[in-house]
Formats: C-alpha cells, sequence, structure tokens
C-alpha cells in the first residue's frame, strides 16, 4: 500500500464518505423490517389477500438476497460509485411508488423495484469502504460501524414504522426514505470518488442470470411450501431453482474469474460467519414480525407502544455490533461466534414464558440478551468477508455476506412464520387462517378469541424453540471445532489478472 492511499485512508475525507455511505445502507435494512407494525394498518386500506400479504413482506428481501452477489461483481468491474448513485436513485423510485400504491398488486411491483436497487447499494457501499480504509484496524473499525448501522435499521425499522404509523398514513413509513435519497445523490459525487473498475475482465452473463434465476425460484419454492405444503407449484420451481444453482457452481470451477470464489469456504471460520449471517437473520425477522402481532393483537398494545418496547433490544445490538471488532482482537471469533449464536439462543428461550394475559416484560429481556448476539453477527460477518479478498474481490465477498443477510431475512418469515402459522392452524379454532382475520370475524365468541391467541402464542413459542435448538447447536459446533486462534479470518489473496492464483489460508 503506497504512502498517498494509507494517508487517505487515515484521513478526514475517508470518514466523511463514510457518513454518506451509511444514509443508504440504514433505508436497505431498516425497508426490510418496517412493515412488520405497518401491515394491519396496509391490510385494512388495500385489502389484500393472504398471498399477497406474504408478498408485500417477502418480495423486498427475495429481490434483494437473489441479486446481491449479481450486483456485487457488476460494481467490480463497472465502477462503485456509479452503481451507488443508480441504485440510490432507482430505491427513490421505488420508494415513492410504494407511498401512493393504490393496491396490493403495485405495492408489490414497488417494493421488488426496492429489492432490486438495494441489491445494488449493499455490496457498492461495503466495498467502497475496503478502498476508503486500506488499514485493516482502521477498516474493521469502519467495517463494525458499517455493520453497526446495517444492524440498527432492522433494529429501529418497526420502531420508525411505529411512530409515522401514530401520526401518519401507512404510506409515510416509505416517504421517509426520500429525504435520505435526495442528500446522498447530493453529496456522494463530492464526497466520494469513483473507484476505477477493480476487474476489467468481461462479465459472465450466463452466471448473472442464473445464479438470481436459482435463488429465486429457491427462495420462493421454500415460502410456498412452508405457507401451503408440498405442491407441483413448490416442487418445480425448487427443483429448477437447485438445478440452475447446481449448474452455477460447476461453472464457476471452470471460470478464469467467476462470480463466486468458492475457494473462500475452505476456511470453517468463513463458511461458519456466512451461515452465522443467514441463521441469526431468520431467527430475528420470524420473532420480530411473530412478536409484533403477539404485542398489538393478543396484548392489545398500541402500535407506538409496541414500537417503543424494541429500543432497548435495539440499543444492545448497536452497541454490541460496534464493539465487537474491539473484542474480536481480544478474544478470537470462535469465542465471539460462539457467544453469538449461546446469547441468541438464551434471548430466543426467554419468549417462553410470555401468554396471553402478559408478558412485555419478557419480551424485552429476550430482545436484549439476544441483541448481544445479533450485534456479534453483523459487525463479524461482514468483516470476515471484506477481509477475507483482495481489494478487486471486495464487492463480490461482500455480496456473499450480505446475502446470507437477506436470504436468512427472508427465510425467516417464510419458514419460521408458517411452522407458527401452521401451529396456529392446528390448535385454532379454525375459524380463519391468521390470527388478525380470526379477531376480526363478526359476533366472534370470547372462548373462541381466547383460544386463536392462545394458539397464536403457541406457534410463538414452537418457532422460538426451533430457531433456539439451531443456534445452540451451531455454537456449540464453534466452540468445539474451529481453530482457537481463529482471529483474522481466511486470507485467500489473488494474484494478476490473467487466472493466476496463490492462495494461502489460515486462521
Amino acid at each position: 500500500m503506497s504512502r498517498q492511499h494509507a494517508h487517505t485512508s487515515l484521513g478526514p475525507r475517508a470518514w466523511l464518505g463514510l457518513v454518506v455511505i451509511l444514509g443508504p445502507v440504514l433505508l436497505v435494512s431498516m425497508d426490510g423490517s418496517i412493515l412488520f407494525l405497518a401491515m394491519p394498518r396496509i391490510s385494512q386500506d388495500l385489502t389484500p389477500t393472504a398471498d399477497q400479504a406474504l408478498w408485500i413482506l417477502d418480495v423486498y428481501g427475495f429481490a434483494v438476497g437473489s441479486l446481491l452477489i449479481a450486483f456485487g461483481n457488476l460494481g467490480d468491474r463497472y465502477g462503485r460509485l456509479k452503481l451507488l448513485v443508480i441504485g440510490a436513485t432507482a430505491f427513490g423510485i421505488g420508494s415513492a411508488g410504494a407511498a401512493f400504491a393504490p393496491g396490493p398488486e403495485l405495492l408489490i411491483a414497488a417494493r421488488a423495484l426496492m429489492g432490486v436497487a438495494g441489491a445494488t447499494l449493499l455490496p457498492s457501499a461495503l466495498a467502497v469502504l475496503s478502498e476508503l480504509f486500506a488499514d485493516p484496524r482502521r477498516r474493521a473499525q469502519a467495517v463494525g460501524i458499517f455493520a453497526a448501522a446495517f444492524a440498527a435499521g432492522f433494529a429501529i425499522g418497526p420502531v420508525v414504522g411505529g411512530i409515522l404509523l401514530e401520526r401518519f398514513w401507512w404510506g409515510s413509513v416509505f416517504l421517509i426514505n426520500l429525504p435520505v435519497v435526495a442528500l446522498f445523490l447530493l453529496l456522494a459525487p463530492t464526497l466520494l470518488r469513483e473507484v476505477p473498475a477493480a476487474r476489467p475482465d468481461r462479465l459472465d452473463a450466463l452466471s448473472v442470470v442464473s445464479s438470481a434465476a436459482g435463488l429465486l425460484l429457491v427462495i420462493y419454492a421454500l415460502k410456498h411450501a412452508a405457507a401451503e405444503g408440498p405442491s407441483v407449484v413448490a416442487v418445480v420451481p425448487g427443483i429448477a431453482g437447485l438445478a440452475l444453482l447446481a449448474w452455477f457452481a460447476r461453472r464457476q470451477r471452470g471460470l478464469r474469474h467467476p462470480l463466486v470464489d468458492f475457494s473462500l469456504f475452505r476456511d470453517r471460520v468463513f463458511t461458519v460467519a456466512i451461515i452465522t449471517g443467514l441463521l441469526p437473520l431468520a431467527a430475528w425477522s420470524a420473532t420480530a414480525y411473530l412478536a409484533g402481532v403477539y404485542l398489538q393483537s393478543v396484548l392489545g398494545l398500541p402500535v407506538l407502544s409496541a414500537a417503543l418496547l424494541a429500543l432497548p433490544g435495539a440499543v444492545v445490538l448497536t452497541v454490541s455490533c460496534v464493539v465487537t471488532p474491539l473484542v474480536v482482537e481480544r478474544v478470537g471469533k470462535r469465542a465471539a461466534l460462539a457467544v453469538c449464536h449461546l446469547s441468541i439462543a438464551a434471548g430466543l428461550l426467554l419468549l417462553l414464558p410470555t401468554a396471553v394475559t402478559g408478558g412485555t416484560g419478557w419480551y424485552v429481556a429476550s430482545t436484549v440478551v439476544a441483541g448481544v448476539g445479533y450485534g456479534i453477527c453483523f459487525s463479524v460477518v461482514a468483516d470476515t468477508a471484506v477481509g477475507a479478498v483482495p481489494a478487486a474481490r471486495a464487492g463480490s465477498a461482500g455480496a456473499i455476506a450480505e446475502t446470507s443477510n437477506e436470504l436468512g431475512n427472508a427465510l425467516g418469515i417464510a419458514l419460521l412464520g408458517s411452522l407458527a402459522a401452521l401451529v396456529f392452524r392446528l390448535q385454532g379454532p379454525d375459524l380463519a387462517p391468521t390470527l388478525g382475520e380470526t379477531l376480526q370475524l363478526p359476533d366472534l365468541a370470547a372462548a373462541a378469541a381466547a383460544e386463536a391467541k392462545t394458539a397464536f402464542v403457541t406457534g410463538l413459542h414452537v418457532a422460538a424453540v426451533v430457531a433456539a435448538v439451531l443456534h445452540l447447536a451451531l455454537g456449540v459446533f464453534a466452540l468445539r471445532r474451529l481453530p482457537g486462534s481463529a482471529q483474522t479470518g481466511p486470507r485467500i489473496r489473488h494474484e494478476g489478472h490473467e487466472g493466476r492464483r496463490s492462495s494461502t489460508v489460515r486462521p
């Protein structure tokens, strides 16, 4: 690294650039959860079907998750600032369209556009950090702040949504994005410089299409099967998606410049870190959504009160995310990953004492304890991915980390949320498919309402236990199977543009 580059990476311009980048990052993550408390209001105004309501919630995460890898590589090849500006503009257009959507179909389309735009923003923003902060220690601090903003967005999304819904109509949860997008478009060209294409090789179009289509088909199949059971509608797309992903993986091994460098997964720390990006987000999104329904529909709390109860956990999560890089330097990534999963498991199990008659204290305690693990998750995954590769591959490596986050966010509601819905259908009064629809039935008997609420709480408990068991298993695996000195993550270096590859993998 040249002296000039080192000086630039540590100067005030780098930190100002980081601040500018954090705006879109916060929006992209916040929009993954901001609808958790807004859906009852949207359902009243737009009257979507049950399937449409799920797509309003899920299509954003599905679009982001299936396209992150493709757009991460596009940014590496054609310029990250350019992709950031295009993505921010599209995100603003999608937000305006969602705010004024007259029906569920157009709202789903607008949310899909926002997801496509979000897929352009996240990997490029994370890659820009590797250019601004070349020094590993400074980069770890910057990535920790980046991860904290990303984590805080997920955590405060329901809070912001609740505050807005207390005073405005549901479209306000999307309009809040526009001032942030406008400020970014104004400041980014001044504070961020365009980085020349780091990888002049041609982008393999077949890899882009097969990865995006394969991920989307598999996600759709899992969602449909979890919600409605195995059927031709779920099985055929699932098989087609798996076939596309298998073909994609084989194709990468024969390419001089692959879209995804699967050699990164030879390192167990990197692999566990990427799984850590998936599983905690699945648990968080499912329990946050189900808890939002629990607080409002079971306990009868106003939307603002339900939102404010999430604040302690959001604060713990954000602080944990910021301090994690400093802690990892002392204890190593093995200990950090183990604490991550074990604290999330403990937090999830604290939801078990919640009941129809009360449980707000247990809910707050759950979010606080699990918030420690969620914060570690965001920080360790991001820094491991960026630190594993040279700058020329930062966008695509960062995309792997963000893809695991977004897929976890989408699949959490689709799978764990559907598991809770299944329990409700089996144990509820069988008057309507969801708790909200049941409670809105005219002349509903008090006994039936109580039975429906009890069935919903049971479903919440089942989803929490399943997620907790998975986290306990991964936490134990991290303690027993990862190397004790795993502090820096993998170091895989690629040299030249002619396909010569010299790699050293060390914990």
